[in-house]
């Protein structure tokens, strides 16, 4: 009994409660990568086929652009692209839904490709948007085709490639240039406006996630497509068969050396609710748990950003994998920038720089801070690491610094944190007392800190002043966060000390009345 109260009587310090399980990474295979690997039979079978099949099959091909190319320019012929744009009516029309759309079957069915189609497509009154997913090779073109020579969302640049520039064109495309900077707003204009144009206009195709992935997934649906606020047809994209020799992904990618059986299937489509029509983002996640559902295939919040991340962290030399981070997800939750998580990244491979597999260890954390490990130094790592399993990877790394060292930054609790280190209050901290001070705080006798010293002491005076502190605190939100750590530690063992005289004197109140638990808990 007397040990049940003594333990009752010992404060805890909580170091964090249960994470938001909305922040987690989803357990999904990296929708951007793409690893082929050919049995030996399956090899000799590309070779004989490249050595026999390529050239009857490049002939073909020929053939069939030599027939398309002057159809495509008598169907474009003194038709304009910008401006005041029609759409195509009468021959032009005919001529591009049924004599260009024969072709284009023509070209894919000497490239090897047998489609099935599924489903019944609805007309562009019904549905003036058709949304494409999976998008995972350049081969998903065939979809238009199929779809009768929809208009496309494409760069104005294309135009100007030869010979398949006069294709693009069959297509009224809606242009989107890099060069005006008010291009994104006039594509969602110029999008809405042919939604909402009671068929006039062929119905708009469009592949909502933005970029290419392996299929495993369905990726953040981009929400140009759902904004009109218009019933949206979903057409779904298999490739089944035994290998896959057509994706095309950020990283890894195939060729098509074997005969393709693609299969689309358009389901029934989708009209937006009144609070979707004013929320695009609830629309698109509708329509992509639609075809999710219909393809059997989890969703996830990556998106083309997470592709540039992934990008970065090569050139960074760590693993691509670690800048996936569903960028879409943190940045939304965590009011997050694409320049701010590049930058997070790169301080990320400045501590991860000497360990393998892209994921930080407290070894390699303290080695980065030039800090002995302590207990101070382990609740800090505990913050970070969101899953418990005793590493930091850039994901958890980026979460932590915005959520919990961020706000350390603030001018008042640096203020704080510099007058502890200013035992002599004359308004900077020598290097004695800035030893002194984390000797102390760490509970290590003997402990240099020389380099960190001279970090922070950027003009080499021998002493840190407040604006010193500061600079170094915001360009390194750990320290702030390590600061304040040290501030929370020593008021909680404070506390501590008074609960033990408390208890030792006042042993006869009542049980209720003895118990009181300290906590310093932390959030998402």
């Amino acid at each position: 009994h007397t040990a049940t109260r003594a333990r009752r009587m010992t404060p805890r310090r909580v170091f964090a409660l249960p994470r938001q399980q909305s922040l987690f990474l989803p357990a999904v295979i990296n929708p951007f990568v793409q690893e082929v690997k050919l049995a030996k039979a399956d090899i000799i079978k590309c070779v004989f086929r490249g050595i026999f099949l390529v050239p009857i099959r490049a002939i073909f091909l020929t053939l069939v652009l030599m027939v398309t190319w002057p159809v495509a320019v008598v169907t474009t012929f003194m038709h304009p692209l910008k401006g005041a744009v029609a759409p195509m009516t009468g021959w032009r029309r005919f001529m591009c839904r049924r004599v260009m759309a024969f072709l284009g079957r023509s070209y894919y069915f000497f490239m090897g490709f047998r489609v099935v189609v599924k489903g019944q497509q609805v007309s562009s009154a019904e549905a003036p948007i058709l949304a494409v997913a999976p998008h995972s090779t350049f081969f998903d073109g065939i979809v238009c085709i199929v779809a009768g020579l929809p208009s496309t969302v494409s760069r104005t640049e294309n135009l100007a490639t030869p010979i398949f520039g006069r294709f693009v064109r069959c297509l009224q495309p809606v242009l989107v240039s890099r060069q005006d900077p008010d291009s994104r707003k006039n594509t969602i204009m110029e999008i809405d406006s042919r939604a909402k144009s009671g068929g006039l206009w062929p119905q708009i195709l469009v592949f909502p996630e933005g970029t290419c992935t392996n299929r495993s997934c369905l990726i953040t649906f981009k929400q140009g497509a759902f904004v009109p606020g218009v019933p949206v047809q979903p057409v779904v994209m298999r490739y089944p068969n035994r290998l896959d020799t057509v994706t095309w992904t950020w990283q890894g990618f195939s060729s098509p050396c074997f005969d393709l059986c693609p299969l689309l299937q358009f389901l029934p489509p989708v009209t937006p609710t009144e609070e979707e029509k004013k929320r695009p983002v609830l629309f698109a996640r509708t329509v992509r748990n639609v075809m999710a559902q219909a393809l059997g295939v989890p969703v996830t919040d990556h998106t083309y950003e997470d592709c540039r991340l992934m990008i970065s962290a090569g050139e960074l030399t760590l693993p691509m994998e670690a800048g996936l981070v569903e960028f879409t997800k943190i940045s939304q939750k965590l009011d997050l920038k694409w320049d701010n998580v590049k930058k997070e990244l790169e301080g990320f491979a400045a501590v991860a720089c000497s360990c393998k597999g892209g994921r930080i260890t407290i070894q390699e954390f303290a080695s980065f801070l030039k800090l002995p490990i302590s207990p101070a130094l382990q609740e800090l790592f505990a913050l970070f690491d969101r899953d418990g399993d005793g590493t930091i990877d850039f994901r958890e790394y980026v979460i932590g610094v915005t959520i919990l060292c961020r706000p350390a930054n603030t001018e008042e609790v640096l203020r704080t944190a510099f007058q502890l280190f200013d035992t002599d209050e004359d308004q900077r901290i020598t290097h004695e007392e800035f030893s002194s001070m984390l000797r102390s705080a760490l509970g290590v006798c003997d402990l240099n800190v020389s380099k960190l010293f001279k970090e922070i002491d950027t003009d080499s005076s021998e002493f840190i002043t407040f604006a010193e502190f500061q600079a170094f605190a915001l360009n390194h939100p750990e320290y702030a966060k390590l600061f304040t750590t040290y501030l929370e530690l020593q008021r909680y063992q404070a506390l501590q000390g008074v609960e033990s005289e408390l208890s030792s004197t006042n042993h006869v109140c009542s049980e209720d009345n003895q118990e009181e638990s300290i906590s310093d808990k932390k959030d998402d």
